[in-house]
């Protein structure tokens, strides 16, 4: 791929991430937050927007080095206390039902290093200060993306055998073109008809109402209980307006909420875990009654314990998400370091906040209501991988039926 033809798929990528991914329509607020190195793609899109009838663009720049220097100097007070101004733009957001699309192209390591405690501090004051638009991006009553864009120093860390910064930054934009549909004649098209297939198979769960799911695999025996009345959901959403979206680009989940309250046994992790800056590899969770009991990671535990510290729901489960291990991503043998593709190649759960849609009615219950029907509440929401082409789940009925949902890694 050269330069010419990298333009030519970015126009169609921002055409995409605009129409399908968070459907901008007329009068719409869009929020966009990008790298400071993703200048082209960003006025693509921002182009875009405005060509299909955005009212307003608002652009959040990102930079790895300056948040490096910012949690390596600032001041504590800085970690502690989100300023009052961010907060009420956050809420203003919210108020005005503004799309949120998230371009990530981060170094999965640009804050190796640095103390785990500050990064932690200030997640969790973020996380505070931004539970409204949390709570709306979790229940869908705003639109919300995240999507990828090559870095050059992410790029390295997934292609470190290619001979020039160039090359691997070519290889990763060629493997986000791939795994978003951007070669297709027609990405949203495309995008339509994955659509329709994810749908059909959370459409096959929701009719099955299992009680539990059984997971099998090397390391790994673990029963997640499920609600009463949850719904899976495969690529799009609606949003409080109507308005079909996708959350995520790639995607190739079906996902729901588990019960937090019925979770047993232990399961490890199959792929690395970009969190906070670092990698967390090798990592392994013993549950008892939905807690966490124990944990330990062969790279990265001192973050990892950070994780699990946010809140109490940290420690609990807020996502149960299945893939087959023949997906796109997973079979290209690529590891991303990257949530977004990584989650994509594999099974994962998440520990922290359910998403209020993954039960009848969620959206419109309380923060008990939500707590009653066994959906986690946390300031956190962080996926890991555990599937493998060695993993087995059933299904369990209430009458402690079983039938075979994965084999061998794929659907039974």
């Amino acid at each position: 791929m050269n330069q010419k033809e990298l333009d030519t798929y970015l126009d169609k990528y921002a055409k995409l991430i605009v129409e399908t991914g968070v459907n901008v329509r007329k009068n719409h607020t869009v929020v966009l937050r990008i790298a400071v190195d993703q200048v082209v793609l960003a006025r693509k899109i921002v182009k875009e927007a405005y060509q299909h009838g955005a009212k307003q663009v608002i652009l959040q720049w990102s930079d790895d080095l300056i948040q490096r220097e910012f949690f390596l100097h600032a001041d504590e007070e800085c970690l502690t206390t989100i300023p009052e101004y961010k907060v009420d733009e956050m809420n203003d957001w919210v108020e005005k039902g503004a799309s949120r699309i998230s371009i990530i192209s981060s170094n999965p390591d640009a804050l190796k290093g640095i103390d785990s405690d500050r990064i932690a501090t200030y997640q969790s004051a973020m996380g505070k200060a931004s539970t409204t638009m949390m709570e709306a991006t979790q229940s869908n009553k705003v639109s919300w993306l995240v999507a990828a864009a090559a870095g050059s120093e992410w790029a390295a860390k997934v292609f470190p055998e290619l001979a020039s910064s160039e090359e691997q930054v070519m290889a990763l934009w060629d493997q986000i073109f791939k795994t978003t549909r951007i070669y297709d004649k027609d990405p949203v098209q495309s995008w339509t008809d994955h659509d329709a297939l994810l749908t059909k198979k959370a459409q096959e769960l929701n009719e099955a109402q299992f009680d539990a799911l059984h997971y099998t695999a090397p390391g790994t025996d673990l029963i997640v209980g499920l609600p009463k009345n949850h719904v899976w959901s495969g690529a799009s959403s609606l949003n409080s307006r109507g308005e079909k979206f996708m959350p995520n680009m790639p995607t190739e989940e079906v996902f729901t909420a588990p019960d937090c309250r019925r979770v047993d046994g232990t399961i490890v992790s199959t792929k690395p875990l970009s969190y906070a800056g670092t990698t967390i590899s090798g990592m392994s969770f013993t549950f008892k009654d939905g807690l966490i009991t124990e944990f330990s990671a062969e790279q990265g535990e001192e973050v990892l314990g950070k994780l699990l510290a946010t809140d109490e729901g940290a420690k609990k489960l807020g996502e149960v998400a299945l893939v087959p291990d023949p997906s796109p991503i997973s079979q290209s043998g690529v590891t991303f370091y990257n949530t977004l593709f990584d989650e994509n190649a594999s099974n994962h759960l998440a520990v922290g906040q359910a998403y209020a849609f993954c039960v009848e009615n969620g959206t419109e219950m309380s923060y008990t209501e939500l707590q009653e029907a066994g959906l986690n509440r946390s300031t956190t929401h962080v996926d890991f991988m555990v599937g493998s082409n060695q993993m087995n789940i059933d299904g369990i009925k209430s009458d402690g039926t079983r039938v075979p949902v994965f084999r061998n890694g794929d659907w039974a």
